[in-house]
């Protein structure tokens, strides 16, 4: 086979470690660094590309060794590979690493980034370039009352008005969490994610009890178990907000199943949860029932949540943006597009690629 200028000759795998500047606390447990992937890929002709994966084990049990394993496992299946038939390496990762997002993410996302800077073309354009930049919301994790009131004037001091608060630990707790936050401004757009730690009946007694202060989330994230359909059916009937699945959308199946059983009204799409091509196809079964899609992240450099950014930008249309994670890292690791003032992404010098690289 004649050589290629987008042929793949080399691809390199390795550990990213992100200290955060604070803990970061979920329903799930409770996290001070995120341990990444970080994946490599070179052409032929020079171009470079780069990915990143985020395992969680706090949100799906996902370590960064099982990320780093899989992505070591696929290396020599990429090499010699032409990278301008994307989608057919990105079908190929899929099939041999199914039960890696994270690894299937960075690698994944290393081969668009390449195949983009070699064509000079921004990644945004791949997914059909509809806008040029995205607002992200900004979050509040499971702290005091008194903290995330601090933190909600923080995040009014830049410009943003969306703010996603972390519950489903205690209901009371919660409570006072949401209303400290509604205090600071009561044109807050407020969303709340439960990560599954509640049952339905404990999400319904929160949003009963803040109904009672005139507080309406705009959004209530995973407010039942990941497996508990009927209950987010249920907190969507009787609680009266749109419900978002997010670690029930982990696959293509789950949210055909999501859809056929009316059990969301909005999917949170998140890169490394499955790769790239998954959540694409996510995307297209969702927008096709009529579901409003959100677009998020675990905990992430400004690598993977530019290149998120991309993927919501070029497809258009997403109702919730939830890209604010490198806010949270001691230092940033990477240099080109950071999120800017207003939780704004703006990808318009975006010239080819991601933007993003490693110091």
């Amino acid at each position: 086979m004649p050589r290629s200028a987008t042929d793949i000759v080399s691809i390199a795998i390795k550990p990213l470690e992100l200290p955060l500047a604070e803990p970061f606390e979920i329903a799930g447990g409770r996290e001070t660094t995120a341990r990444n992937i970080l994946a490599c890929v070179r052409l032929r002709s020079g171009a470079v590309g780069w990915g990143e994966g985020a395992p969680m084990p706090s949100y799906n049990d996902e370590t960064q060794s099982q990320a780093l394993r899989a992505a070591h496992a696929i290396e020599k299946a990429l090499l010699g590979q032409d990278a301008s038939s994307w989608r057919k390496l990105l079908e190929r990762i899929e099939e041999l690493i199914p039960d890696s997002g994270a690894a299937r993410s960075a690698c994944g996302m290393a081969v668009l980034d390449a195949w983009t800077r070699h064509a000079h073309v921004p990644l945004r354009t791949l997914f059909g370039g509809a806008e040029r930049a995205i607002a992200s919301d900004i979050t509040i994790p499971l702290v005091s009352p008194e903290a995330a009131g601090q933190a909600a004037r923080r995040i009014l001091a830049l410009g943003v008005r969306t703010i996603k608060i972390k519950v489903g630990r205690d209901v009371a707790e919660d409570e006072a969490r949401v209303r400290a936050v509604a205090a600071t401004n009561r044109r807050l757009r407020l969303m709340l994610d439960a990560n599954q730690g509640y049952r339905p009946e404990e999400s319904l007694k929160l949003l009963r009890l803040l109904k009672r202060q005139d507080i309406v989330p705009v959004l209530f994230e995973q407010p039942a178990p990941a497996e508990d359909y009927e209950g987010l059916r249920r907190v969507m009937r009787l609680g009266k907000v749109p419900v978002a699945a997010d670690e029930s959308a982990s696959s293509r199946q789950a949210v055909w199943r999501l859809v056929r059983q009316r059990a969301a009204d909005v999917i949170n799409i998140k890169l490394t949860k499955c790769g790239l091509l998954e959540a694409w196809d996510i995307a297209s079964i969702a927008r096709a029932a009529g579901l409003k899609l959100m677009i998020g992240g675990n905990i992430e450099s400004s690598l993977s949540m530019t290149a998120a950014a991309h993927f919501a930008a070029g497809l258009g249309g997403f109702s919730f943006v939830d890209l604010d994670t490198p806010l949270w890292l001691a230092r940033n690791p990477m240099k080109g597009v950071f999120m800017g003032p207003g939780g704004v992404y703006d990808l318009a010098e975006v010239k080819a690629g991601i933007g993003v690289v490693p110091r």
